[in-house]
């Protein structure tokens, strides 16, 4: 399959600044799904409320939502890459981001009526799996445009803008949510929680239309890619042949765009692992009250925010590798340190000093990939560095489980993401920085229709 046809004095020139704008909204937009949905709001009364009449209670729950979870992550780990792939080779790409990202918002919006009763409690379950399966496949086309919006000098700050968006996203709605319908008896538009957790489900419908109306300047504004020629274009299953045979020459070409793929792996599962726990152990381990534990998010998106964009600075004058290594080495010396200390003030204290280092550590492992990418396959790069994140997704949560298990402690779990962030950083270690010329030899390859 050959490349797209990317004009290549375009990726050096600036685009429109209502471009980068419009891009980074979508990122604002999608903090409807990752913060509200599902780490901060509609996951604990799926699991604590709608679950807690289940046999085993809220545990089984959340035993089951785990499940839901990891079976969408299978099914994004075997099509997100060729998903990618045909939307680069296609001229799809922001078809793509329109299509899933309508997907993500009728999903959250069917969450209104998973009503607070055990009932409800597998309508909840698949339709937050299906909407993590649509969010991830937007993504992965999103993440692709990221060189359509910026140039080999910006591309750092441009990604930093867009993950600074997201905290900012979060921020507004994680406020929405506790003025407006969480912290009240009687919430926005006279909602209780009373009437069958209706305070909670109206937020599902917010998180919907933010969503939505915050990526309509995406589609509008940011201009498709275009497709490669008709007859080079293979069918759906050969699509898997083709990229097996991307892989390879892509190994042959820069075996460390390959290494880079399984280095940030591991430590992307660390990350993830802190939004996962961060907050159970803030209750169980720091003393922290169910309320304040929402004032924290908020406040984590605000430093996460300022990291980002401190961290895109950086990465424009230096690269994103080391601001990647500078990260992880930080959140490594953080997270050792929240292993010891305790009560609340220690947990706020090193709490927002680990999440300051979250940001740059996301928005420098993008612009590492971006910067590999062959011009033209950027969607079937984001494609793998989603499927080779969800191939070791259950590592920090074994890692967790088996300390919380040895030591009859939830606190020992904190050692379980110390160690996957440490394999991570010393994987990286090794990878060498992105080189242009790797991916410029790779999109002037040939590439096989199967």
């Amino acid at each position: 399959m050959s490349t797209a046809a990317v004009d290549p004095a375009s990726i050096a020139r600036p685009a429109p600044r209502r471009q980068v704008v419009a891009w980074s909204l979508w990122d604002a937009g999608s903090s409807g799904f990752n913060v509200v949905i599902l780490t901060f709001v509609f996951s604990v009364y799926l699991t604590d409320s709608v679950g807690e009449d289940l046999a085993g209670g809220s545990t089984q729950a959340t035993a089951l939502l785990s499940w839901a979870l990891a079976a969408a992550g299978l099914l994004i780990a075997l099509l997100a890459p060729v998903t990618g792939q045909r939307a680069d080779a296609g001229g799809r790409r922001k078809r793509s981001v329109i299509i899933w990202t309508c997907a993500t918002a009728a999903c959250i919006t069917g969450l209104f009526w998973v009503k607070d009763d055990v009932s409800y409690l597998w309508l909840g379950l698949v339709l937050m799996a299906a909407a993590s399966v649509a969010n991830q496949f937007a993504d992965v086309s999103y993440s692709a445009m990221l060189r359509q919006v910026s140039t080999p000098a910006t591309i750092g700050r441009v990604s930093s803008v867009g993950w600074a968006s997201g905290y900012v996203g979060g921020i507004i709605l994680l406020l929405v949510c506790y003025v407006g319908f969480l912290a009240p008896d009687v919430g926005w538009f006279g909602v209780t929680f009373e009437n069958e957790g209706m305070s909670v489900r109206v937020i599902a419908l917010f998180a919907a239309l933010w969503l939505l109306v915050l990526s309509i300047p995406l589609f509008l504004w940011v201009p498709e890619v275009p497709a490669a020629p008709k007859a080079q274009r293979v069918g759906f299953l050969a699509s898997y042949r083709v990229l097996l045979a991307d892989l390879k020459e892509l190994y042959r070409v820069d075996r460390h765009a390959v290494y880079f793929l399984g280095a940030s792996a591991l430590y992307r599962d660390g990350l993830a692992a802190v939004f996962t726990f961060g907050a159970i152990w803030a209750v169980s381990v720091y003393g922290i009250t169910a309320q304040d534990v929402l004032i924290f998010g908020i406040a984590a998106n605000v430093v996460s925010a300022i990291g980002a964009l401190v961290g895109g600075r950086f990465d424009d004058r230096v690269g994103p590798k080391p601001v990647i290594i500078v990260s992880l080495l930080g959140m490594v010396a953080t997270s050792l340190i929240l292993l010891f200390v305790s009560g609340p003030g220690m947990f706020w204290v090193f709490g927002l000093v680990l999440c300051t280092f979250v940001g740059p550590a996301q928005t420098s492992s993008r612009t590492f990939l971006a910067r590999l990418a062959p011009p033209g396959r950027e969607g079937q790069m984001f494609g793998l560095y989603a499927t080779t994140g969800r191939a070791v997704s259950f590592l920090a949560p074994a890692l967790v489980g088996l300390f919380t298990g040895i030591f009859d402690s939830e606190r020992a779990g904190i050692a379980g993401i110390v160690i996957v962030l440490g394999l991570g950083l010393a994987a990286l270690w090794a990878v060498h920085p992105p080189r242009d010329t790797a991916a410029v030899a790779l999109a002037d390859t040939p590439t096989r229709t199967g």
